[in-house]
């Protein structure tokens, strides 16, 4: 394994990801992102009340992949922080 990344590995993915201000921020962007994206992705639905089981599930990862998205940035970003400090 190489000195780089090791340094980079010495914080754990998931120690970082589960820390409060991770997933703070994460919550924050997946309600915010997944809001907008599920009224101009499903919008039609929700309103004329055609919520299928598939369609709660697509809903739901509307919200779930920028709450990935977010917290794998906030991750990468805590990392390079730690590493030049």
């Amino acid at each position: 394994m190489t000195k780089q990344l090791e340094e980079c590995t010495d914080r754990g993915f998931l120690a970082i990801a589960c820390s409060r201000a991770v997933v703070t921020r994460a919550l924050r962007i997946a309600i915010i992102v997944g809001l907008i994206l599920a009224v101009i992705n499903h919008g039609d639905k929700i309103v004329n009340g055609e919520l299928s089981p598939g369609v709660f599930f697509k809903i739901f990862v509307t919200f779930f992949v920028p709450y990935v998205v977010s917290t794998y940035s906030s991750v990468l970003a805590v990392r390079d922080r730690d590493r030049k400090s």
